[in-house]
């Protein structure tokens, strides 16, 4: 038996009054969704530990089966195993985004929706300003991009820059953790100065890059500050190959480096897929093709992506809709009628709630769907926050998803946590 999961990111959501009190999982038509919920097995998971912010890095993954307490280290170095950086014991990497500021807020965290080609050139232009023996970029994807800090603290206070649109910034500013250990050369205070003098500088030098002069010009969004957070140390994961004995061979899917450097460090290869760009324009068709082509040499397949996350942050209501009838109509659909006679698995769920209505990561459990040929269906009937309460697996926690979807069989007792 092969294995695939898809993930929407941010797809779960709370109930709008707009379309009577349903969630957008409840709203939404999902055909394909609904039919994997009927014909297969259902329930509950809680991606995100006690203790550890709702990011994606957290809750991919943990559904991956991996316990945060032994692997956790940010989103910096899971982006630098996605980019290729080969970080050194003693270096500290850390996500750099480049945001948007205006009337001293944040206004986005994608600065404008900036495209990698753009972004590459910003990149080289603060390396040439900022970079040092200690400190360089790395350019990511549009706007999510490397910093690497060699000696840096981990031990520092940073604000993840979507969870504070239309905040003042300066307020939200590096500090450092009082408890912090000196575990790397610089200290943590040391680290947060640092820091907050490159953001204060970069915010100097973007406004001149003609880049930014062109968008004010015409009135647009400027990508006019990097805005670090989630730092951490090179993380030690082991391959799920070594944990799961049905994967020997296995494939990511996604347009975000975030997810690439996870698939990279739990042995799975990387397939990229032009136009793939972690919006809601993506190449949903070239990710369904490349799945099921996939699935004709690997045993899994997990396929990302990131659109509704994005529109959940924006907190557009009607896009996040499109979003997830978009997964549904054109990824979900087309790999079920590719695979529907064959030996293959299928799992489908979110990542974290991203509700339009709040605009960043939340910590509820999140529905997801296991179908595989062959199994008893429980008695749930459509895809969403609801109905999957009602399902067969209860609710699941840590390794549960990963061991049931392996499994393909609900735990025991039926309703029993995971």
């Amino acid at each position: 038996m092969k294995h695939i999961i898809i993930l929407g990111d941010g797809m779960a959501d709370w109930p709008v009054a707009s379309l009577g009190n349903k969630t957008l999982l409840q709203y939404a038509k999902t055909p394909y969704m609904d039919l994997l919920a009927r014909m297969g097995r259902c329930g509950m998971l809680k991606t995100v530990q006690d203790g550890f912010h709702p990011g994606s890095e957290v809750a991919n993954s943990s559904i991956l089966g991996y316990d945060q307490n032994e692997v956790y280290e940010g989103r910096g170095p899971l982006e630098a195993a996605s980019i290729g950086v080969d970080l050194a014991p003693d270096d500290m990497a850390i996500r750099c985004n480049i945001i948007t500021l205006e009337d001293g807020k944040i206004v986005t965290h994608n600065g404008g929706n900036l495209q990698t080609s753009d972004a590459a050139v910003l990149i080289d232009y603060l390396n040439e300003h900022l970079a040092t023996d200690r400190v360089r970029f790395y350019c990511g994807v549009q706007y999510r991009h490397l910093l690497v800090i060699k000696g840096g603290n981990k031990h520092v206070v940073c604000q993840p820059p979507h969870d504070h649109p239309g905040e003042a910034w300066r307020p939200l500013l590096v500090s450092a953790d009082s408890n912090a250990p000196k575990d790397n050369e610089l200290s943590a205070q040391e680290t947060a100065d640092l820091l907050n003098d490159l953001i204060l500088r970069s915010q100097e030098l973007l406004a001149k890059h003609p880049y930014n002069v062109e968008k004010a010009k015409r009135g647009e969004r400027q990508a006019n500050s990097i805005w670090p957070w989630a730092g951490g140390y090179r993380p030690h994961m082991v391959p799920l190959t070594e944990t799961y004995p049905q994967i020997r061979r296995g494939a990511v899917i996604t347009a975000v480096d975030l997810i690439r450097g996870i698939g990279t460090l739990a042995g799975l290869r990387v397939i990229d897929v032009p136009g793939a760009t972690g919006l809601a324009d993506t190449n949903y068709e070239g990710k369904a093709e490349a799945a099921i082509k996939a699935l004709e040499t690997d045993d899994f397949v997990y396929v990302h992506v990131e659109a509704s996350d994005e529109a959940g942050h924006d907190g557009d209501l009607d896009l996040k809709l499109k979003t997830i009838e978009d997964l549904d109509r054109r990824i979900v659909g087309p790999v079920y009628e590719a695979v529907k006679d064959k030996e293959v698995a299928i799992a489908v769920l979110p990542d974290h709630p991203t509700p339009v209505a709040h605009r960043t990561h939340t910590n509820e459990p999140v529905p997801f769907l296991i179908y595989a040929p062959g199994m008893e269906a429980d008695s749930v009937a459509t895809f969403d926050e609801v109905a999957c309460k009602e399902g067969s697996y209860g609710l699941l926690k840590k390794d549960g998803f990963m061991r049931a979807f392996m499994k393909k069989t609900p735990p025991s007792p039926p309703h029993g946590e995971g």
